[in-house]
């Protein structure tokens, strides 16, 4: 870990435009991996298939991993996220245990169900500390080597996803109040995976591709809590993901809403990642724009879903080129980059196009 992250980024996000990296899932199809890569020797044996979880690559397949981490980089990328996205215990059951939620009612509602099998199940929690730790040090290593030869200072960022379970929306439409988790087993599995991440040795913790804030807000609550505790007082950076129309998030909910429910982390920065492309962010971005002291980080799909293109996604480097070249003229950008299917080209190309751009102002603005 970088000891003076959050000064050091502060003073670069207030000088250029930094850049994120780009998709993971996407990048790792371009290795063309089998079932047999994914399981490795440890889990040849495992009763689900795994080509699916790509953060078990990290314990299985770690010089493909090291190898995407090191292109992003050398793409232009400040700030490479881990390879945790779905680094939880609650995440990571629906490949190593049978799936909780295909219990039976009596099962799936005990209130301590998700507690005994799942969040504090022994087998899962030494996996998932040891799938964070490894893929913090794999991002690390590629970090400090590259920052090394250049001389310019890169970050690592700790993946902390949505999970696949939600506490506001339904689990059961016949029972409407009915959720499958409560907020402390998704806070407590959200702790583990951040004191791994930070054992690990990030320089930032990243809760992104919200749909559900009250999901985040346990993630937010966990990295406070675990922060507390720990001399490593790193930056957080919170990102969004916007539904059709691109004005609110997936669960309904407005920028200046997400705003107000975060801000009193403190963060980083705040902003958009995922959702259906660039075009339909920047609504999103102008809500934000208008609320957040704080930097404005954007990195949005590479369009819709296409299986006909090479990367499953419409938009070429070029096209993402220019959508972040009309957001950051539009002094919408602070941090930029990609998600789903945008590859490491893509990432060379949006460091180029937002190169030598004005950052965005952060506003003081009036309580």
């Amino acid at each position: 870990m970088q000891p003076d992250s959050t000064v050091d980024l502060q003073k670069a996000l207030s000088e250029r435009i930094l850049i994120l990296d780009g998709a993971m899932g996407t990048t790792i199809r371009g290795y063309e991996l089998s079932e047999a890569d994914a399981r490795g020797e440890e889990f040849k044996s495992n009763e689900e298939d795994l080509l699916n979880n790509g953060d078990i690559l990290s314990l299985t397949r770690p010089d493909v991993i090291s190898d995407i981490h090191k292109r992003f980089y050398e793409a232009g990328s400040d700030i490479v996220e881990t390879n945790t996205f779905s680094g939880t215990t609650l995440s990571q059951s629906e490949f190593f245990v049978e799936d909780p939620r295909k219990a039976g009612d009596g099962a799936r509602k005990d209130p301590e169900f998700f507690d005994r099998e799942v969040v504090n199940n022994p087998f899962l929690q030494d996996l998932v500390w040891r799938l964070n730790v490894e893929s913090a040090k794999l991002c690390r290593e590629q970090a400090d080597q590259i920052s090394n030869e250049t001389g310019r200072q890169r970050y690592v960022a700790g993946a902390i996803g949505p999970m696949t379970v939600s506490l506001t929306n339904l689990a059961d439409p016949n029972d409407p109040a009915f959720r499958s988790v409560n907020f402390d087993q998704v806070k407590n599995s959200y702790t583990h995976q951040i004191k791994a991440l930070i054992e690990g040795g990030v320089d930032i913790l990243m809760v992104e591709t919200i749909f559900d804030s009250l999901n985040a807000k346990a993630a937010l609550v966990a990295c406070q809590e675990v922060l507390d505790e720990s001399p490593n007082k790193l930056p957080i950076i919170i990102s969004a993901a916007v539904g059709l129309g691109g004005e609110t998030m997936i669960s309904a909910q407005k920028g200046e809403a997400l705003w107000n429910a975060v801000a009193h982390v403190n963060p980083l920065a705040v902003g958009l990642n995922c959702s259906l492309g660039p075009d339909l962010m920047k609504p999103f971005l102008q809500d934000l724009d208008k609320c957040a002291t704080t930097a404005l980080s954007c990195y949005p799909n590479a369009g819709l879903p296409n299986p006909l293109a090479p990367t499953g996604f419409d938009l070429e480097p070029t096209h993402m080129a220019d959508f972040m070249t009309e957001f950051a003229d539009s002094g919408l950008l602070n941090l930029a980059g990609g998600c789903c299917g945008n590859t490491p080209e893509h990432i060379a190309a949006i460091a180029q196009a937002v190169q030598g751009k004005e950052p965005r102002k952060v506003p003081t603005l009036e309580k």
